[in-house]
């Protein structure tokens, strides 16, 4: 556990040293804030559900960004074979970047955290909708960051690891208006396999444990391919 996070530590540093860091927090703020006030404006509610809704496509934009480096640009340049080297197994070096990763989104989530404290100043908010809301948008975050790692281990191109990251989160996003192509049972497992099904249930207030084990299955799973990916570098 201890090597995993020194290898989170490492690469918290590297984005609180870099302007990456603080661009996304300001940019994701701004923007956040922005939509927020819309919500207040238009609807009147003390309602998140919406803002959760736009939170979700924000992180498919920002994950690339944060996830294209952490694997592509230890094999760029060259870093990665002393890590490969050293008394660290492939599972730790993964979890420890993708721990990092997640860190960083809930350092994102938890600026937010502000809208909700200006909700209860000014109304009365339902706060089990709001809570289950932060839950599915962390969780699906965390699906995109694992997304990110698996992408960014399978090349030393950032660009390229972002772009894979892009698109696999978009595919995953889109397979329910896949599956009403093909309609019957097809539509029904497109329609589960969806990450936003399940975040929006969770925005709703339904805490169903359902939907929490299909994004810990999805991570695990990215993670466990990620992991196969890494102990291929030991036969380049």
């Amino acid at each position: 556990m201890s090597k995993i996070l020194a290898i989170a530590g490492r690469e918290l540093r590297s984005y609180f040293v870099s302007p990456l860091a603080y661009v996304v927090a300001a940019f994701f703020m701004l923007v956040a804030g922005y939509l927020f006030s819309l919500i207040l404006y238009h609807t009147k509610q003390a309602n998140l559900q919406p803002l959760f809704s736009n939170l979700a496509v924000m992180f498919l934009l920002i994950t690339p960004a944060l996830t294209m480096r952490l694997l592509a640009d230890e094999r760029r340049t060259g870093t990665i074979e002393l890590l490969m080297t050293s008394p660290l197994t492939d599972r730790e070096l993964v979890l420890g970047k993708y721990l990092a990763a997640v860190t960083y989104l809930a350092f994102l989530l938890a600026l937010t955290f502000v809208f909700p404290l200006i909700l209860a100043v000014s109304a009365k908010p339902d706060w089990a909708p709001i809570w289950t809301g932060y839950l599915g948008t962390m969780l699906l975050g965390s699906s995109f960051m694992a997304l990110g790692v698996l992408a960014s281990s399978l090349t030393a191109n950032m660009i390229i690891a972002a772009m894979i990251t892009f698109a696999l989160s978009l595919v995953v996003w889109l397979l329910p208006s896949a599956g009403q192509m093909f309609g019957g049972s097809a539509n029904d497992v497109m329609t589960y396999m969806s990450v936003i099904n399940h975040q929006e249930n969770l925005g709703r207030g339904v805490l169903d444990t359902t939907d929490i084990l299909f994004y810990l299955s999805f991570i695990v799973a990215c993670l466990f391919m990620t992991v196969r990916s890494v102990e291929t570098y030991h036969w380049r």
